[in-house]
């Protein structure tokens, strides 16, 4: 997701909106996590309490059940279905892995400037992302 966020920044800000992403990392995770995934053109936060995703009704996926699409991934496509090739990239993935709790699910909000929510869509599964089509079909519902 943060990667066809950063393709289509330009397209999503000219909407008046902006990008902030907030992540279950502590702060020097997510400075590794730059180094070797980014750069990326907006912001990202660290939630490594969780405190603001529990109280916005984010989920933990549970242990199985991530395990299990997991391991169909990997019959499917090997590890390419989620872990990258490149070394740097690879290591802070597995790193991840053992450190962070991989089972918490996101979501995408759409705030006004008063930060009144306005159209949220929170993730039951890792690939139950809301599109960046669908994020620009609810800004110009708008």
């Amino acid at each position: 997701m943060l990667t066809q966020l950063r393709k289509r920044y330009d397209e999503i800000t000219a909407t008046g909106f902006q990008i902030i992403i907030i992540t279950p990392s502590t702060g020097s995770y997510l400075e590794q996590f730059v180094d070797a995934f980014g750069p990326y053109p907006y912001s990202l936060y660290g939630d490594p309490k969780r405190e603001l995703y529990n109280s916005m009704g984010h989920q933990t996926m549970k242990k199985w059940k991530l395990l299990a699409k997991a391991g169909k991934g990997l019959l499917k496509g090997g590890t390419k279905a989620f872990m990258p090739e490149d070394p740097e990239q690879k290591a802070l993935v597995q790193k991840a892995m053992k450190t962070h709790d991989i089972y918490i699910q996101g979501g995408t909000w759409l705030f006004d400037e008063k930060g009144n929510i306005l159209w949220n869509h929170i993730d039951t599964a890792p690939e139950d992302h809301a599109t960046i089509d669908n994020i620009l079909a609810e800004i110009n519902k708008l």
